[in-house]
């Protein structure tokens, strides 16, 4: 009970939801805090988690949001979000602390154990002051480089540590509030970050793991490629099903392994048209948001493609030489079905805003509750249904 300090024995009411776990598979919603939240535009009745990105760890070793302008803003749209469970009571709502531009102060705040103490004193004081179900640890990347971030070999053994404090403190909340509180990641979906960590040791104090199974081609390449392909083709023979089997092959269980899945694509232009443009030269462009891909494809302007040996889709322009991969909802579908067969947790996706038409979470949905359907709120635009 050594973390329930003053502030947590006055609490008064159950920030999170009671014991249970019936089997259901999770479907966990990044939602950007930057963004303009609506939160009547968000299907609750949908998903089962909603990660809210993003909280950081500041100068002084303690969490708070991405810049102090932003307080009033996260405290608004945390008091939107929970309106969610007026139509969702088991939604859980949790914070994500990272990110790949605010994971820089991670590896000093936990380089002692006064500054993990510290930092989560300040992570549970965090979670009462937003009344939410659990915390989400975005470290980008423990021991390794992300965004020009400070890291040492250290952090291997520090980042275990972490989440040991945090689960501890987290417990001893919980026995006051007959509450589980959640403490979640999302872990790289390439297998160096697995060997400068330790996940068999780190999945011991966590609820369930995100993989982030996707950007496995981006702005740095100068040929395309699918960023979110479920198996190996190409070059660099990445893919979600290979960083599902490493994770399992490092020690984490499958069931306690989501699959991230992206709602958004990547386009390069100026590619050669030899194999309508898959795994050429190229000019990276930009990233879309599913939606935009959408209109795309009910243009004559673009081509669908299907790579069978990857299962997934991409899009050639042959005028303007133009190529995007993405996903669709046939993709999310084999992804649905992977994800079933080898007993994983179940899936997540990035972010909320980046499809409006709600296709791919209807997939998504639809894929995992096997019998069920997806029904738009008359807030949703969902084509077809």
């Amino acid at each position: 009970m050594k973390y329930l300090f003053p502030i947590l024995l006055v609490v008064l009411f159950s920030c999170g939801q009671k014991k249970s776990d019936d089997g259901q598979k999770v479907i966990v919603a990044y939602v950007a805090g930057w963004k303009n939240i609506r939160e009547k535009h968000i299907p609750a009745e949908r998903i089962t988690h909603v990660n809210y990105a993003f909280a950081h760890v500041d100068s002084t070793g303690r969490i708070a949001p991405m810049n102090p302008k932003d307080a009033e803003r996260d405290s608004l749209n945390f008091i939107k979000l929970q309106t969610l469970k007026e139509r969702n009571p088991a939604i859980k709502i949790l914070v994500s602390i990272g990110g790949w531009t605010h994971s820089k102060g991670f590896s000093d705040a936990v380089a002692t154990e006064e500054g993990r103490k510290k930092l989560t004193q300040s992570g549970l004081e965090y979670l009462i002051n937003h009344n939410l179900n659990g915390l989400d640890f975005d470290w980008e990347y423990p021991a390794m480089q992300g965004d020009n971030n400070p890291y040492r070999p250290e952090d291997k053994e520090n980042f275990v540590l972490m989440l040991k404090s945090f689960r501890e403190a987290l417990d001893s909340l919980g026995m006051v509030t007959d509450t589980h509180y959640l403490t979640t990641i999302a872990s790289g979906g390439f297998r160096r970050y697995l060997e400068v960590n330790n996940l068999a040791e780190a999945q011991k104090y966590l609820d369930f793991i995100n993989i982030m199974a996707y950007d496995f081609y981006t702005a740095g390449d100068e040929e395309t490629g699918h960023h979110a392909n479920l198996y190996p083709n190409g070059n660099k023979k990445t893919s979600a099903a290979t960083a599902v089997e490493e994770q399992i092959e490092f020690g984490v269980p499958a069931e306690k392994l989501v699959l991230g899945i992206p709602f958004y694509g990547r386009m390069w232009k100026k590619v050669n048209p030899e194999q309508n443009g898959l795994f050429q030269k190229g000019e990276y462009a930009m990233g879309l948001p599913y939606h935009q891909i959408y209109a795309l494809t009910m243009t004559s302007k673009y081509k669908r493609f299907w790579d069978e040996k990857a299962q997934a889709p991409y899009l050639f322009a042959a005028q303007d030489s133009t190529w995007i991969t993405y996903e669709d909802p046939e993709s999310v579908k084999k992804k649905t079905d992977y994800i079933r067969e080898k007993g994983l947790k179940g899936g997540m996706f990035w972010e909320m805003s980046e499809d409006n038409t709600r296709l791919l979470l209807k997939t998504l949905f639809e894929g995992l509750n096997p019998g069920m359907e997806y029904t738009p709120r008359i807030t949703e635009k969902v084509p077809g249904a």
